[in-house]
């Protein structure tokens, strides 16, 4: 049997509706003939929630007792007895109790999808371990259950379960989420707007990343050439130049008008090792990009202008920024330079900026 299916629910904060969505999956699923049982699934007294889960098969859970505290689990063996077609299992990020089959429940759901169970989850965004020190910062709470970016980033399907700051506070308020007595405090600490929009920007551009990490892998398998615009990806040519800089601040503006703008700078160095460009300038150009979000790469290639078109294609580019060239006009007589052949041999489906300098 071959390994399992994953999908996740992944929630731009707490209360924004992960486990109403996986139960009401797990309904359709069930009408439509499939095998599907619920592992574990936490309602938190939600009576919405628990709604959901009347008409749903539950593997019934173990009971583990740690310091005179009787905790319930997920119970691993009993779901992998049952070998549904699929489980659902809430909170990933959940850490187990001691004496339990694994630590983390993450590692629960990577049993059962070696087995050849799919799996249903859910998983909010500050519970990934990559943004730990982000949210800590946002929020002031650093989280302690975490999960692997890379088990999320390796799921088959991921949703992104969003909310309005505005409406969740409006959740909040009404009771849907706490219990009357802890709605107060939540609203002013946990779930201040700020709180829920810098929680809701990093939801966003995180599953925005991964969206786009799997249309770069579609277009590697299908040979895809063809530019496809979904996003500004705008790539900077530099030569090691000072003019590198004012070439990276002009890319960085343009992407700016573009939403979810990205900047790739390009150094193109000689094969045979020969350069002409300042290590100390390419460094602080390195750091510049960075600084301003975006990202610098280092490619071979004798031909400046086919390796910069290459990269470009390669990575879905929009735009090329490059300098005004610095050549004498009788160089001309040789060739119109990198940025006339770029700008000859672009196409229609990227645009080429060439850019004056000092």
């Amino acid at each position: 049997m071959g390994r399992g299916r994953l999908r996740i629910y992944l929630g731009a904060a707490p209360g924004v509706g992960k486990t109403y969505a996986m139960l009401a999956e797990a309904h359709r699923r069930v009408e439509r003939g499939t095998d599907c049982v619920v592992g574990h699934a936490e309602s938190h007294g939600r009576p919405r929630t628990e709604a959901l889960l009347a008409g749903l098969e539950q593997v019934p859970p173990r009971t583990v007792e740690h310091l005179g505290t009787v905790r319930t689990e997920m119970d691993v063996d009993a779901v992998l007895a049952r070998r549904p077609a699929v489980a659902l299992v809430d909170e990933l990020a959940h850490t187990n109790a001691p004496g339990s089959r694994n630590t983390k429940r993450w590692q629960d759901v990577e049993d059962l999808l070696a087995a050849g169970v799919d799996v249903v989850s859910t998983v909010n965004i500050q519970h990934l371990e990559s943004l730990g020190d982000v949210v800590e910062a946002i929020t002031g709470v650093r989280q302690r259950d975490t999960v692997p970016d890379e088990l999320v980033r390796r799921a088959d399907q991921i949703e992104l379960v969003d909310m309005s700051p505005e409406a969740l506070r409006r959740r909040l308020a009404h009771g849907n989420i706490h219990a009357p007595d802890e709605v107060d405090a939540a609203l002013a600490d946990y779930f201040r707007p700020g709180n829920l929009t810098a929680l809701r920007e990093l939801a966003l551009l995180w599953t925005a990343d991964r969206v786009d990490e799997r249309l770069q892998q579609y277009r590697r398998d299908h040979s895809v050439s063809a530019i496809w615009g979904s996003r500004e990806r705008i790539v900077v040519g530099l030569t090691g130049g000072p003019e590198g800089r004012t070439l990276i601040r002009r890319a960085a503006r343009l992407a700016e008008k573009g939403a979810g703008g990205e900047v790739l700078a390009v150094y193109v160095a000689r094969g045979d090792g020969l350069t002409s460009a300042s290590p100390k300038e390419l460094a602080l150009q390195r750091t510049l990009v960075e600084d301003l979000g975006g990202t610098f790469h280092h490619v071979i290639g004798d031909d400046a202008a086919a390796a910069l078109l290459e990269f470009a294609r390669a990575h879905n580019a929009t735009q090329i920024v490059l300098g005004a060239s610095r050549r004498k006009r009788w160089q001309y007589v040789f060739g119109p330079g990198v940025g006339g052949t770029v700008a000859r041999d672009s196409g229609p489906d990227l645009d080429v900026h060439i850019v004056t300098h000092d």
